[in-house]
């Protein structure tokens, strides 16, 4: 059943006015506390946003998603080594965790933490969809959640039970696009051709093309939706984050 739904699976960015209790919310939580993590320490918090004044806070720093005001929760899970360098500290042992090694450790145990959450969120009938925004203003998500040094915001999930209608479930690659068996084998031009035929093909991501007034589907990722001069920006404006946060010196 749980593999049916898995495959079922869509982004929920429409919610109904249904409300999730304190209790199967911490019951999700606590659930997803079981997920693998880096030396079972735990490098991870989550800000549960409940409140109307404080989603309007978020909502700016990712780009006002309608879906930050209007789902019953937000949730932004953290990549956190504050809470252990300071049981460390209170116990007489001192942790280097002020590094670029440690920070990935801590966002690899928040999006495993996060996803494990949403997979029980979906089996209890709930919606969520990831914002991607995120990493992409993090000061300001630092400021708005009063987030410590050695903590920084990693990804949001809003969650809430799906609003009628429910939307179409978005296109994948097929599975041999992604696996290589053994080694990594490197794909060539026809390989490239036939993964993403499907794709491409779709009368919506023609539209897409259309709309976007591009020549090819690529174009619309590369010139339009993630350029080179957003990614760069916002790469340094998180490194900006990390240094800030004592992640990075």
């Amino acid at each position: 059943m749980l593999l049916s739904k898995m495959r079922e699976r869509r982004t929920i960015r429409r919610y109904s006015e249904k409300n999730i209790s304190d209790e199967l919310l911490n019951e999700l939580l606590e659930v997803a506390t079981r997920a693998s993590n880096t030396g079972n320490m735990q490098l991870y918090s989550v800000v549960v946003t409940r409140g109307k004044l404080q989603k309007e806070k978020l909502a700016p720093a990712h780009f006002n998603q309608p879906m930050v005001k209007n789902a019953p929760v937000v949730l932004t899970f953290c990549a956190d080594a504050n809470r252990f360098v300071k049981w460390a500290s209170l116990r007489k042992a001192q942790a280097g965790f002020n590094n670029f090694q440690t920070f990935m450790a801590a966002v690899i145990d928040s999006m495993l933490f996060a996803q494990t959450f949403c997979v029980a969120a979906e089996e209890k009938g709930l919606g969520i969809c990831y914002l991607g925004t995120t990493t992409y203003n993090a000061a300001p998500i630092i400021e708005a959640l009063s987030l410590p040094k050695l903590v920084v915001p990693i990804t949001t999930v809003t969650v809430g039970y799906p609003a009628d209608p429910l939307p179409d479930q978005c296109e994948r690659l097929p599975l041999d696009a992604m696996i290589h068996q053994e080694y990594y084998t490197d794909y060539t031009e026809s390989a490239i051709d036939s993964f993403y035929e499907e794709k491409e093909a779709l009368e919506t991501n023609i539209r897409f093309v259309g709309e976007n007034a591009k020549e090819t589907l690529a174009q619309v990722f590369t010139d339009i939706r993630y350029t080179k001069k957003n990614n760069e920006f916002f790469s340094d404006e998180f490194l900006k984050v990390l240094k800030q946060q004592n992640f990075l010196s």
